[in-house]
């Protein structure tokens, strides 16, 4: 197991602000670095479920392959598949260069993109080229990222005029406590989040999804997030990218230990999405993403009831493969699989497609059962 050190000094008369944005740029790299390097740094771990789930094959589709349409829409403006690069990385020279790739890619496919944390933007001004994005992807939504703790601490305002100067479409409010707990700068008291998230998104320009980052959302939170004012949640849950086991490879001895035991840690996201869906929450209002791997684990969250499906560490990965020609690759290739699958399942629209026939096991059935189960008090 390699472990990946972010130890800096800070001398002069900068201050503290600078020191603080010093640390976070390191931090965002080190975190890149590790999930990038899949030999050396074990990141993904649990199941999402998605195995648990098949499509009943229709022999006798009756649809012509041509007629397939999966246009939709994503914070209110058309794109061309329903699928989006998610939130992971910033702040970092290399962090930078992984998002320009990125965002070139989304505008030659037509899907949005998201970022990583702007929080370092507020303290290491300097680094505002990094997340200015639109630039490269000026035909479709690009979103910002910032996390639930920080809208506790910080004056909204300055985070709207932050957005505004990025020339974002919407926002996303990020949920880690599990990573925090574990990032030895992290946050430890998670008191006022949603008070704070339901302000931020009632006065936000700009439409507001909140994601978690490969735990999922469970359905209690789901309806007091969706209740307070957020256009989109994204489900994020678990079966990808651990996040307490991205910061393992940043710990030894007792702390390292501790994170090991979370490696299974979360909510699948399949039987997930299949809850939520059960529970009533509108298709328009959800999103998938968490341990999505391949075209078909794309479809399988469509047809469970998500509006879009995001990835993050599969585009890094292939970013630093092959830069912006794997990802556009990459993105071909899933779309070839959606058109592939809506033919196979008798369906030419994503709405025809998300009540495809799905044959799922019954551990898919009891976790989903279990979810509705809890959700019950609030739905």
């Amino acid at each position: 197991m390699g472990t990946v050190s972010t130890k800096f000094d800070s001398s002069g008369d900068d201050g503290a602000r600078r020191a603080d944005g010093e640390a976070d740029g390191l931090r965002k790299a080190a975190h890149l670095d590790i999930c990038i390097d899949e030999k050396q740094f074990d990141v993904e771990s649990g199941s999402s479920g998605f195995e648990e789930v098949r499509f009943l094959h229709r022999a006798l589709p009756e649809v012509s392959e041509p007629d397939i349409r999966t246009a939709t829409d994503f914070l209110g403006h058309p794109v061309r598949l329903p699928l989006f690069i998610s939130s992971m990385t910033g702040g970092s020279d290399h962090g930078y260069n992984v998002n320009k790739e990125l965002a070139r890619a989304a505008q030659a496919c037509g899907i949005p993109v998201g970022m990583g944390s702007i929080r370092i933007i507020f303290r290491k001004p300097e680094v505002i080229e990094h997340f200015q994005l639109k630039r490269y992807a000026p035909d479709v939504p690009v979103f910002a990222n910032i996390g639930g703790v920080q809208l506790i601490e910080m004056d909204h305002n300055v985070v709207y005029e932050g957005m505004k100067r990025l020339e974002v479409q919407g926002i996303a409010v990020h949920l880690n406590p599990g990573q925090e707990l574990f990032q030895p700068e992290g946050d430890r008291d998670f008191r006022g989040i949603a008070e704070a998230t339901a302000r931020f998104a009632e006065g936000s320009p700009v439409p507001v999804l909140v994601k978690e980052t490969g735990f999922g959302i469970d359905p209690i939170s789901a309806h007091m997030l969706l209740e307070s004012g957020a256009q989109y949640i994204d489900v994020a849950g678990a079966g990808g990218t651990n996040w307490v086991q991205v910061e393992r490879h940043r710990l030894s001895g007792a702390a390292g230990e501790a994170a090991e035991e979370f490696r299974a840690w979360g909510i699948a996201t399949a039987p997930l999405l299949g809850a939520l869906r059960a529970l009533g929450v509108p298709g328009e209002r959800l999103l998938a993403s968490g341990g999505v791997r391949n075209g078909l684990d794309i479809c399988k969250a469509l047809a469970l009831g998500a509006h879009s499906v995001g990835l993050a560490l599969p585009f890094i990965r292939a970013v630093h493969a092959g830069g912006y020609e794997a990802v556009t690759e990459l993105i071909g290739r899933y779309e070839k699989v959606l058109r592939s699958a809506m033919v196979l399942s008798g369906c030419v629209t994503l709405g025809e497609f998300a009540t495809a026939t799905l044959l799922t096991s019954s551990a898919f059935r009891e976790q989903r059962d279990a979810l509705i189960d809890a959700g019950r008090t609030v739905f």
